[in-house]
């Protein structure tokens, strides 16, 4: 691990760099909160000061100060591919695809992928496989209520949106399944689970929900360069 990664990683989780400073055969990483990584020039990273069980986590480190496998930790360092879920909002599923791929990541999106004589849940189930994380585009696609209640009239997100949306928490767990909710103040929640994570925008979907995105993300093993956002 470079001394750059180890940056990206602290800093996209709300760490702050106080120095960097010479060390014998490497450099080192001060933080404003009292934590420091040495990172050597042999690829060896070693946690200190304050918080270090925390560090350890983000930075998926082994006791030997070697980064942890994939099978270790369950979380697939430098993986860059999100899949993602949408209805018919092309403007913000431009958006929410440009920006990702900003973002150096490959969005893994469902019709834009072979399907190999395989049906739709199973050709989702082939594809998550491959990623650590999801977002769900949850848009003002459809309108309805409950029989004889016309004056409950909402918006809400497309069926096949709601249903792969559940399939991806099953898959994936609700801490790596992320809903962007456009015009939430009209739209009904695709689900009332609680802890899921919701992030709402009305009109520039990377400039009112790009930040968060990109924090829970990084928090699931993703390098993104927040401070650049």
């Amino acid at each position: 691990m470079t001394l750059e990664q180890v940056q990206e990683i602290l800093t996209g989780n709300g760490y702050m760099v106080d120095e960097i400073k010479a060390i014998g055969y490497g450099q080192q990483i001060k933080f404003t909160n009292g934590a420091s990584v040495n990172v050597y020039d042999s690829g060896k990273v070693v946690v200190g000061g304050k918080d270090q069980e925390r560090v350890k986590t983000l930075l998926g480190l082994n006791p030997g100060g070697k980064p942890v496998t994939a099978t270790q930790s369950g979380i697939v360092r430098g993986n860059n591919k999100v899949f993602v879920v949408y209805g018919h909002d092309e403007q913000a599923r431009t958006q929410l695809e440009a920006m990702l791929r900003r973002w150096g990541m490959e969005p893994l999106i469902l019709d834009q992928l072979p399907s190999e004589g395989q049906t739709i849940i199973e050709k989702l189930e082939a594809y998550t496989a491959e990623v650590q994380f999801a977002v769900v585009l949850a848009t003002p696609d459809d309108k309805g209520h409950r029989a004889k209640h016309p004056d409950e009239s909402a918006y809400r997100a497309r069926q096949n949106v709601v249903l792969e949306l559940g399939m991806l928490l099953s898959k994936l767990g609700r801490k790596r399944v992320a809903i962007v909710l456009k015009q939430q103040e009209n739209m009904e929640r695709p689900s009332d689970i609680q802890g899921l994570i919701y992030i709402p925008f009305k009109e520039d979907l990377a400039k009112e929900a790009g930040l968060i995105l990109a924090k829970e993300m990084c928090a699931q093993g993703y390098n993104i360069d927040v401070a650049r956002i």
